[in-house]
């Protein structure tokens, strides 16, 4: 096998006292990456210094907001994908070899770290490329579409092991878009239940995920994330891998990943995990009859009835009230340009023009039509299969020598027809008394005092609503803090992960796994037991790497 080529590293090292502002790429200029590059400008020390996007509007509108403003881009700015800035990133470092490029030098600076948010699928190639040039990593959620490809990463980014089969440390640090972990409402729930223990053991726990109506439909019925794969995802992997992650970084973490690492604590494994669920909404059997054989929502005679109009929903709640942002700017992507520069008539001519488009099995190839979303097609004549209903249960049993680490059960359940949108809620039971939350409340009622006591956790500013409750900015502002911390402080890199980022990466790719676990005992209806599934899973992986 061919060696990688040996790569200097982005920058040559700054003396202990000199400091600069971190540098970011962002691959990916779609919803996510607006997301993470707000939360860096705003929050942050930090800067975002380029974007890979091959959209030209995208790449624009988000080098004007975030990078070069009026300015227009300067070189190493702006890149069509991120295979071209690879190249280019090569070609840089061998051209800085032998000087710092801030010093006597024009050559382009480089990036600290990336922000990967592109489609779910393009994660794990993209980290393979990216790994030889040892720079920090952010990649949205989910990792993979399957536990093989996940275990890949884990390969690809954790250096092998050294004599006596000791792990080596990191040499970059890593972080996962599970921004459940990175609300202040999750923080303060994390700390009422682990670290004050205001309801005592805890003995179960019940999580709900209202996905929300049209949401759903936009996303997993009409959108990328419709069609489950054979590798075990679906969309409790694409829509809920954060909920599972929350739940085990409650149930299973242990409390401080920092401490834990001094003390050698393990964390909390699961005895068994079960799940039940299926498509049971969104197929033809449920279609209105007054729709006969229309499949498109422009061409229906039953549209203006219809909970699930594209039109309703996309024209009538959104564009029509002047809103070009999610979910109306997925639909298509220069909606806001059309609305300033020729209207509201224009755009919404655009947007119709858009939801019209449909496809007929009798013409277009099952590839064609899984390559791309349909935003006007009737919900009840998609080629969706993914669950929208869901049901998780995960049990663990007590741990020898762990008196505070008890058995205890965690219930999970995805539900896509809800009034509320991805605002999730919850109640936890211990032996003390009991916690009820949802996105702004925390209640907790003590049995020895019958009493009720109530954090209100204060709601993020309005230009931080959509970020899950403040979770995009705790996410990106950790692993900024992280890089910062490495790159400026002289930090080490375990330590930095531990500290900032609070998840390593073995965790991210094990909370990974429960998600295809589960998947895996819903499809067979059978219960998952974890540590045997787990050890089969890693030898079947290892076996293959070296096949």
């Amino acid at each position: 096998m061919m060696k990688e080529p040996q790569l200097p590293p982005p920058d040559i090292q700054l003396s202990k006292s000199a400091t600069r502002a971190t540098r970011f790429l962002v691959i990916g200029a779609g919803s996510r990456g607006n997301a993470y590059a707000r939360a860096v400008t705003r929050t942050t020390p930090g800067t975002i210094h380029a974007v890979a996007e091959p959209h030209a509007f995208k790449r624009r509108e988000f080098g004007q907001n975030y990078i070069w403003g009026t300015d227009g881009s300067t070189e190493g700015q702006e890149f069509t994908d991120w295979r071209e800035w690879v190249q280019w990133e090569t070609e840089r470092r061998k051209s800085t070899k032998d000087s710092h490029p801030n010093i006597n030098s024009t050559t382009p600076v480089g990036v600290d770290g990336v922000f990967i948010c592109t489609l779910d699928e393009t994660h794990v190639e993209i980290i393979q490329a990216i790994a030889p040039l040892n720079l920090h990593i952010l990649c949205e959620k989910p990792l993979a579409l399957s536990l093989d490809d996940c275990l890949t990463v884990y390969r690809t980014l954790q250096p092998p092991e050294g004599p006596n089969q000791q792990p080596r440390a990191p040499k970059t640090i890593f972080s996962i878009g599970h921004v459940l972990r990175y609300s202040p409402h999750n923080k303060l729930l994390r700390k009422l239940l682990l670290e004050d223990r205001i309801i005592g053991d805890i003995v179960s726990l019940e999580h709900t995920e209202p996905v929300g109506w049209w949401h759903f439909s936009h996303s997993y019925v009409r959108g990328n994330w419709r069609r489950a794969t054979a590798a075990g995802d679906g969309s409790l992997l694409t829509k809920s891998c954060h909920d599972i992650d929350f739940i085990l970084w409650l149930l299973c973490s242990p409390v401080s990943l920092e401490n834990a690492q001094v003390e050698g604590q393990n964390p909390h494994f699961p005895r068994s995990i079960s799940s039940a669920g299926s498509l049971t909404q969104f197929r033809k059997a449920r279609k209105p009859v007054a729709a006969g054989g229309a499949t498109n929502c422009l061409s229906c005679p039953a549209e203006r009835e219809c909970s699930y109009s594209a039109v309703r929903i996309y024209n009538d709640r959104h564009l029509a009230k002047g809103h070009t942002g999610w979910p109306v700017d997925i639909v298509c992507p220069d909606i806001e340009d059309a609305y300033k520069g020729h209207g509201a008539g224009a755009a919404e001519s655009q947007l119709l023009a858009k939801l019209g488009e449909n496809w007929d099995s009798g013409t277009h190839s099952d590839s064609e039509i899984a390559a791309r979303p349909w935003y006007g097609r009737c919900v009840y004549e998609a080629d969706n299969d993914v669950v929208d209903d869901q049901v998780v249960t995960i049990a663990w049993d007590d741990e020898v020598d762990a008196p505070r680490r008890l058995a205890k059960t965690a219930s999970f359940h995805m539900i896509a027809p809800t009034e509320k949108q991805c605002e999730r809620r919850g109640r936890v039971y211990g032996t003390k008394g009991e916690i009820e939350y949802d996105s702004n409340r925390i209640s907790i009622y003590d049995f020895a005092s019958a009493k009720t006591s109530v954090h209100d956790v204060p709601k993020p500013p309005p230009e931080r609503a959509e970020s899950h409750g403040g979770g995009d900015y705790g996410l990106a502002g950790q692993y900024v803090a992280a890089v910062e911390a490495v790159v400026n402080g002289g930090m080490d890199i375990e330590t930095a992960q531990a500290r900032f980022v609070g998840c390593t990466l073995v965790e991210a790719v094990r909370s990974h796994a429960v998600v295809f676990a589960a998947e895996e005992a819903r499809r067979e209806e059978r219960v998952v037991r974890w540590g045997d599934w787990w050890e089969e899973k890693l030898k079947a992986s290892a076996a293959g790497s070296k096949a």
